[in-house]
């Protein structure tokens, strides 16, 4: 029997060092595409005007795992959706928490809930004087490669509570009762690498 319980603290001992060996802490980057809908045509729209919808991010991240991975990340995004009378702008603390598995070689697939907090937000030069919830919960889904300490993946995120923001004194036509739907709508490249 005591051989049978250090055996199988070996193991378990030995699995839990081998799935940290990949683990490890590293910084991240990229560019966020809000589609404001239809992707297609706003996808059309960025050959006429690259910038178009075109934010940022930057942040930090912790893997933990190894085939089967949790990766909490933390970053600041910057994203832009552009209407006929003008840009939002939104600031904010992204969280994502997601679950990975690697599949074959450097090619790896994940998803998790992403919980957003809004710092900033302008539309066309005004502030936003009121947005329904600072705090949302999002959802990314994507896939990467990693090549030993670099990594790419493209994602895509879609905020699940829906959050609108108003308003002083603008004359807006585009948006009825100055208000518009804050949720996020994006695609996220990123290059990520592990420290």
């Amino acid at each position: 029997m005591k051989q049978t319980l250090l055996w199988v603290a070996f193991t378990f001992i030995s699995t839990a060092a081998i799935a940290q060996a990949n683990s490890g802490f590293g910084i991240k980057g990229g560019l966020n595409y809000n589609g404001n809908g239809d992707y297609i045509a706003s996808a059309e729209a960025v050959v006429e005007n690259p910038d178009r919808n075109v934010g940022y991010h930057l942040g930090v991240f912790y893997k933990i795992g190894n085939n089967i991975y949790f990766r909490p990340e933390f970053m600041y995004t910057w994203t832009r959706s552009e209407y006929s009378d003008g840009d939002l702008n939104i600031s904010k603390l992204d969280v994502p928490a997601l679950v990975g598995i690697e599949l074959i070689g450097p090619l790896h697939v994940f998803a998790g809930p992403d919980f957003q907090y809004i710092i900033n937000g302008k539309f066309g030069g005004v502030k936003i004087s009121d947005i329904e919830s600072d705090f949302t919960v999002g959802l990314h889904i994507g896939l990467g490669v990693n090549l030993g300490p670099l990594g790419v993946d493209l994602r895509y995120e879609r905020g699940l509570s829906s959050n609108e923001a108003s308003f002083i004194n603008t004359n807006i036509v585009s948006l009825p009762q100055s208000r518009v739907d804050t949720r996020s709508d994006q695609v996220i490249l990123s290059v990520s690498f592990k420290i």
